[in-house]
């Protein structure tokens, strides 16, 4: 997560806390920005993308012997890569769980 969506996220906990202790309601509370689910999302998916990208090119450029580049910094992208795929794998798990849910429950 970005700072901004970070933020973001903490901006809406503290709404939830005021409203649920029954201090400032939303009126008094500055506004939350609203981001739309689908574009929090393909957010996300174009960050991964773009984090797998950058550790390609970094190890295509390390086995082509580019100066400047060391083995550290190569297998630190290619693992932030992987860790931020799984990630994705993981949320898309869940929510494929969340919508078999919904559609299992009775009317």
């Amino acid at each position: 997560m970005s700072t901004p969506e970070i933020n973001q996220v903490l901006a809406q906990m503290r709404v939830v806390r005021a409203q649920a202790s029954g201090g400032a309601g939303p009126a008094e509370v500055a506004e939350v920005p609203q981001t739309d689910f689908g574009d929090l999302l393909k957010r996300s998916i174009d960050s991964v993308n773009e984090t797998q990208q950058h550790a390609g090119k970094l190890r295509t450029d390390f086995q082509r012997g580019e100066a400047g580049l060391d083995l550290a910094e190569v297998m630190i992208a290619v693992q932030k890569s992987s860790l931020s795929f799984q990630t994705m794998v993981e949320v898309r798990n869940k929510l494929v769980e969340a919508y078999k849910d919904v559609m299992n429950m009775p009317i």
